[in-house]
């Protein structure tokens, strides 16, 4: 298959790693080694419409992704590490519960570049009736 590259087996003696890539290699979730965490979170959610950060497995990250799925958006999904977690912009003052200001959390929406928050914000937003319109305006999804 073209654009399939295998490399080497692992040495923790398990599996083995592909990796795919475009002809242009233009493809918008390429890493860039040299590129920071920050540039490149900066960059994903310039470049994709809706994107959601979160950790695996992570269960309000499946009630956005289903949420957004029956409006008809599929968003880019970026699983983080926990040490990568603390690159993202702080949370919206709203979608915090902390005293302390906005902490970062996941999952985390990005609609349009910006940071909505959490599951609460984005259902906030569906509910009152303003997903929609940013989705539109984002590019996310036709009018």
């Amino acid at each position: 298959m073209q654009g399939l590259h295998p490399y080497l087996t692992l040495t923790d003696g398990g599996g083995v790693r592909l990796e795919l890539t475009t002809t242009a290699n233009t493809s918008p979730l390429a890493i860039d080694v040299a590129e920071s965490t920050e540039m490149r979170i900066q960059r994903l959610t310039s470049e994709n419409p809706v994107v959601i950060f979160s950790r695996s497995s992570c269960c309000m990250c499946h009630a956005m992704k289903k949420l957004l799925s029956t409006i008809g958006v599929h968003p880019t999904v970026i699983e983080l590490e926990d040490d990568e977690i603390t690159a993202l912009p702080p949370a919206p003052p709203q979608d915090s519960d902390s005293i302390d200001g906005p902490i970062n959390t996941v999952p985390a929406v990005f609609i349009g570049g910006t940071r909505v928050g959490g599951l609460e914000s984005l259902v906030a937003l569906h509910l009152s009736g303003h997903l929609v319109p940013m989705l539109v305006e984002s590019g996310a999804l036709w009018p």
